[in-house]
């Protein structure tokens, strides 16, 4: 067991931890706490790149969507048509910000275009980069459809996320259950909405 003092190994460390988008040092020093605190040896064998270099840097990944310079620069096309546009079963991870636990899951996205399209490969490199970080499904649902709205320009947008929570998985009722969120911005046809629920249910 230790203090939580850092130690000489943690200040020596030569990399530019202090030149990144998130502090390591920090970071490192909080997960040797965390270790301590639970009972285990953070000098021991297996343990001591835990804290020192893995899981500061997985956190510097798993947190990007709070860093602006890291959104995908959404390029447009024009065009003249104005149909649906869906892309369906994209892969989503995010953590929790109740108990610091992923999420996962698929994102379903549709838009109606007004003048111009994304290319596809975007529409994932966003809801990808909008999931990196602390929150909470439906808030992050939300988030998603108004940020393409504002990125596409799109007349309207649809978003669907269906994830499991390993915080209900792993603890508390440890249940293995699919929630679904939906938001909408701008107003979609009663014929695209059944397009949207007819593309989403040909992923099952």
């Amino acid at each position: 067991m230790t203090d939580g003092t850092p130690t000489h190994d943690e200040s020596d460390e030569t990399d530019d931890e202090h030149d990144g988008p998130v502090d390591r040092d920090q970071l490192a020093h909080a997960t040797r706490l965390l270790l301590d605190a639970i009972g285990e040896d953070p000098g021991r064998d297996g343990l001591v790149e835990t804290w020192e270099r893995r899981v500061p840097a997985a956190y510097e990944e798993l947190t990007r969507g709070y860093r602006e310079d890291e959104r995908p620069t959404m390029r447009t096309f024009d065009t003249d048509a104005d149909d649906l546009v869906v892309k369906t079963g994209i892969p989503i991870y995010s953590l929790c910000e109740h108990h610091l636990l992923p999420f996962h899951g698929v994102a379903h996205v549709a838009y109606r275009p007004d003048g111009e399209v994304v290319g596809l490969s975007k529409l994932a490199r966003y809801v990808k980069w909008a999931s990196r970080k602390l929150t909470v499904q439906e808030r992050l649902t939300r988030d998603i459809a108004e940020g393409l709205d504002e990125a596409v320009a799109a007349d309207a947008v649809a978003v669907e996320l269906s994830t499991t929570h390993l915080c209900e998985a792993m603890r508390g009722v440890e249940a293995h259950t699919t929630t679904t969120s939906r938001a909408t911005v701008g107003d979609l046809s009663a014929d695209e909405r059944d397009r949207f629920r007819d593309a989403i249910a040909a992923e099952h």
